[in-house]
């Protein structure tokens, strides 16, 4: 009965840790280990605690808490094109598997993911809020950003893209072997006239899967039959398929940059010009996003191992935050080529 009424009476005010400690009978310190993720605490006290915590509606002040160990345990994430479906995708994954450890994410969006002046204002913004980390996901950082956050200590990790020379962290998918996967795929699947709509050209994974394509079709006997920038951009994209198909001598395939795109080209040749895919052109993306699987699409595609990356990208931003460990680490996800209905199979390769 005392208790209870020493509940009610904490219930009319805000309720501390000290209010939890005495009730529960442990020290304060206790309590704080309890509500701090990773610290050392009995089964049987943190139970206690927490028990008391709920009866009393206690909920640790986390901005306080950030004031004594000097962390937030926030990791800040910039994301450029979240119109791409693969990056709800692997916001889901981040947010998650950073939980796990004991993190929060705090999501901004650069609606140009290649603009300086938008981008700056973003990673200032997200350093306002005294993050421990940061991820970037398809953004450009330019040199200016990157010394801002060298000067600040705050450890950066580039996810689906890389920097090089920038002395950061970053995990991508293996894109030079993705794009040389394709061009090999399409060769043989007996294509001469293979076409590539590309995305940025100033991003490392466009780059990259557009110099790995390319090459393997150089080391065939062919050269790319044509070349437009989709720009990452969906309608761009589309435009841009209709450009090769109403050209001189169309392409009897084309390899898209991403799914993003690759799904606005379905659209634009099967709907928009009644062409028959893959019967008159193959077409090939890149991510595998869930749409991809869709029956309306049925997408041959490159397969980005959303977790495997999201798990490396976390594993990079944590040790930097907790252990210290010395940024420009890159790692290269292994992707793999998933065969669908939008190209045209070799004889002796089952989907």
């Amino acid at each position: 009965m005392a208790d209870g009424l020493r509940a009610e009476a904490v219930s009319e005010r805000k309720v501390t840790a000290t209010d939890v400690a005495r009730l529960a009978g442990v020290s304060q310190s206790a309590v704080s280990r309890v509500f701090t993720p990773g610290a050392s605490v009995s089964p049987a006290m943190a139970e206690r605690v927490r028990a008391v915590a709920e009866e009393l509606g206690y909920r640790p002040n986390a901005l306080a808490r950030s004031l004594i160990t000097g962390r937030t345990r926030i990791v800040g994430l910039v994301v450029g094109y979240l119109e791409n479906p693969f990056y709800p995708e692997v916001l889901e994954a981040l947010s998650s598997a950073l939980e796990a450890r004991g993190y929060h994410i705090l999501v901004f969006h650069a609606a140009n993911g290649e603009g300086v002046a938008d981008v700056e204002r973003v990673v200032g913004e997200i350093m306002d809020y005294q993050v421990d980390g940061l991820v970037t996901a398809s953004v450009h950082l330019s040199d200016g950003i990157v010394a801002r956050c060298r000067a600040a200590g705050l450890p950066v990790v580039l996810f689906n893209r890389g920097l090089p020379g920038s002395g950061l962290s970053s995990v991508t998918s293996a894109n030079r072997a993705g794009g040389a996967a394709v061009a090999q795929f399409l060769v043989a699947s007996g294509h001469r006239r293979i076409a590539h709509i590309s995305g940025l050209q100033t991003a490392s994974t466009g780059l990259d899967r557009w110099e790995g394509f390319r090459a393997a079709l150089n080391a065939a006997g062919l050269a790319v039959h044509a070349l437009e920038e989709g720009g990452f951009d969906r309608e761009r994209a589309g435009m841009a398929a209709r450009a090769l198909m109403t050209g001189p001598v169309p392409p009897d395939a084309i390899f898209v940059a991403n799914d993003h795109m690759a799904l606005g080209v379905l659209d634009e040749l099967r709907h928009g010009m009644g062409i028959d895919v893959p019967g008159e052109v193959s077409i090939v993306g890149y991510d595998d996003v869930p749409a991809a699987a869709w029956k309306a699409y049925d997408l041959t595609t490159v397969r980005q191992p959303v977790d495997r990356m999201v798990a490396a990208a976390v594993d990079l931003i944590v040790s930097e935050i907790e252990g210290g460990a010395a940024p420009g680490r890159v790692i290269e996800v292994a992707a793999r080529l998933v065969l669908r209905g939008s190209a045209r199979v070799p004889g002796d390769i089952e989907k």
